[in-house]
């Protein structure tokens, strides 16, 4: 997930291109795999080059990744041609995927706590 602070135009950017590339990925994409993600976050450079994405998916599994990853990686020129005519920027900046696993991380400690809450028979 994004790790630094971003000053107000990348950030602007930045949730711009989640909002598009998610709307994108539902609509606009033949791959049954990439229609189910979601796009959890997004971070650009300051110099808006790269733009690091995000994505999260229900029912994407841990085997899976890499094929995802490849799949959205192969995709991302035909993902900047339709993003830009809805950025409006001069560059559009190159799309760097990661699968973001911090909701799974969060539904586990989740279940951990209710674990702890759960009285034990001993």
């Amino acid at each position: 997930m994004p790790s630094r602070p971003q000053s107000p135009r990348t950030r602007r950017v930045a949730d711009r291109i989640q909002v598009e590339l998610a709307e994108i990925l539902t609509l606009r994409t033949e791959d049954p795999r990439l229609r189910t993600l979601t796009v959890t976050a997004a971070e650009v450079n300051r110099d808006l080059s790269v733009a690091k994405i995000w994505v999260a998916g229900g029912s994407l599994r841990k085997e899976e990744e890499p094929s995802v990853l490849q799949a959205l990686g192969r995709a991302a020129p035909y993902f900047r041609s339709l993003l830009a005519p809805r950025l409006k920027l001069r560059i559009v900046p190159q799309l760097e995927f990661q699968v973001d696993h911090s909701i799974e991380n969060g539904a586990r400690i989740e279940q951990l706590l209710r674990e702890m809450k759960e009285p034990r028979d001993e």
